[in-house]
């Protein structure tokens, strides 16, 4: 896989949630996304119980309470989509503060908010704790299909070489005195994107051919093996299961 690759949304640390395999933390995410989804939406005080738990993770994982709401930002627009269903959505309608608003658009609205709330923080928490490098990993340990695996590693390793590609080509606009004020620069900005895409497929073709050249035959070797005792499977699967209970009671309560 390479040198490690840190990310900003990582926070280094020693913490035992830190400490875990990345294939078991993996793992402990979509048990807990699964069970969460699965959870009937009227049953708010099991939401209210998941979001405990993961406050509970946080704190083993040392990660601050800022740090994880400032990366819950990134659910914005899932936030504006959820508050445009009580008024689209059709049905029995309920006055709420003057305004005519679905009653299903309601239910709608906090379903979609609080699961999508709940596995955008446990995703945060597992980016917080886990290495890109390890999440690659632990991907290749879970059996992911190789091709799916190296596309990641791929991405992982020519992101920020696109973005940095990105800054020359705004430095080198700007140097020339061309700043984007309104429509009549769009035409500017499309012809710099295609002669982005144009670089980073050519650098692509580049990539390949000096792989090819070392022997690359479609699977790249294996560096680190990577393994979990059962002591640490426990401690990764003790949130999915905590959870796993509570939505039981959520259906049987």
């Amino acid at each position: 896989m390479g040198a490690g690759h840190a990310h900003r949304l990582y926070r280094h640390g020693h913490s035992p949630v830190h400490a875990l395999p990345p294939h078991t933390k993996l793992a402990a995410v979509l048990a807990f996304v699964v069970v969460v989804v699965s959870t009937p939406r009227e049953a708010m005080w099991a939401f209210a119980a998941y979001a405990g738990l993961l406050a509970l993770v946080a704190y083993a994982a040392r990660v601050p309470p800022g740090f994880l709401l400032r990366r819950l930002l990134i659910e914005v627009p899932f936030v504006a989509f959820a508050a445009l269903l009580p008024f689209v959505a059709r049905g029995e309608r309920v006055d709420v503060l003057g305004l005519s608003l679905s009653v299903d658009g309601l239910w709608g609205a906090w379903n979609v908010l609080a699961k999508g709330t709940l596995g955008v923080a446990a995703s945060v928490l597992l980016a917080a704790t886990t290495e890109l490098r390890e999440v690659l990993l632990g991907l290749q340990r879970l059996r992911l299909p190789p091709l799916l695996v190296q596309i990641a590693s791929f991405m992982v390793r020519y992101g920020d070489v696109v973005t940095d590609e990105m800054r020359r080509m705004r430095i080198a606009r700007e140097s020339r005195g061309f700043e984007a004020r309104g429509v009549r620069h769009w035409g500017v900005l499309a012809k710099s994107a295609g002669a982005l895409f144009i670089r980073s497929y050519e650098r692509g073709e580049r990539v390949h051919l000096a792989m090819v050249s070392r022997g690359y035959a479609g699977s790249m070797p294996v560096i680190d093996e990577v393994t979990a005792s059962r002591a640490q499977w426990c401690r990764a699967l003790a949130l999915p299961s905590a959870a796993f209970v509570v939505c039981l009671l959520g259906w049987t309560v």
